[in-house]
């Protein structure tokens, strides 16, 4: 069983039949989201900003998380009663020619006290230039489709890559994925990054209302 860390994105893109476009309406519109945001998350967000630029070059994956990552996160607010975050749960997927199985860093998924319906996972990974060994575009796809084949609709999967300060979007529909430039989280763009992780709820509420799966 091949494990989910070691996927390169090209072996991804072959083993699935996807094929990476340059642009693609849903994460054109997913990348113009717009937010109204208060005085307190405005100051908030510009300390979590300064503390980042203090600090991105010296932390290492753990402390990113830890110090950065995971009080913004906190703040986005995915805790409902519908769906939440999980962190290092496991995720498989099997067919005729593939079994593969991982840990995720991070994912929004249907479920109280297990995943049930992923939707939107965030891969980690200090590195701004990651070796070929360790390809965190690949990793990040692997799970997605996972996701995708798990559970078995059409609905998009949503992801995002966190390479020390730079964010990158990613979208996968059917048998396309595309990836957005980078947004820089240590200047201006904090904000509409925020705006973005902000749209992934609205995305969620929408694919919930449509299905009406059981979320326990």
């Amino acid at each position: 069983m091949k494990s989910f860390e070691t996927w390169l994105f090209d072996e991804v893109e072959i083993a699935f039949s996807l094929k990476r476009v340059k642009k693609h309406i849903l994460l054109t519109d997913w990348l113009s989201s717009k937010k109204n945001i208060s005085e307190y998350e405005k100051k908030s967000i510009e300390l979590q900003c300064e503390q980042l630029s203090n600090n991105v070059d010296a932390w290492n994956e753990d402390e990113l998380k830890l110090q950065f990552i995971g009080p913004f996160l906190w703040f986005v607010n995915y805790i409902t009663d519908k769906y939440k975050p999980f962190t290092q749960r496991s995720l498989s997927i099997k067919t005729d020619s593939v079994e593969s199985s991982g840990l995720v860093d991070f994912m929004i998924a249907t479920g109280k006290s297990r995943p049930k319906e992923p939707f939107f996972f965030l891969h980690e990974y200090k590195q701004q230039h990651p070796s070929k060994k360790n390809d965190p575009l690949g990793q990040l796809l692997i799970a997605m489709v996972a996701a995708q084949e798990k559970n078995g609709n059409n609905h998009p999967i949503y992801g995002v890559i966190v390479e020390g300060r730079y964010w990158y979007f990613v979208v996968l529909h059917n048998k396309e994925y595309v990836v957005s430039p980078s947004y820089d989280a240590t200047k201006e763009e904090i904000f509409q990054i925020y705006a973005i992780l902000c749209k992934v709820k609205d995305y969620i509420e929408l694919i919930l209302s449509e299905n009406k799966y059981p979320l326990s």
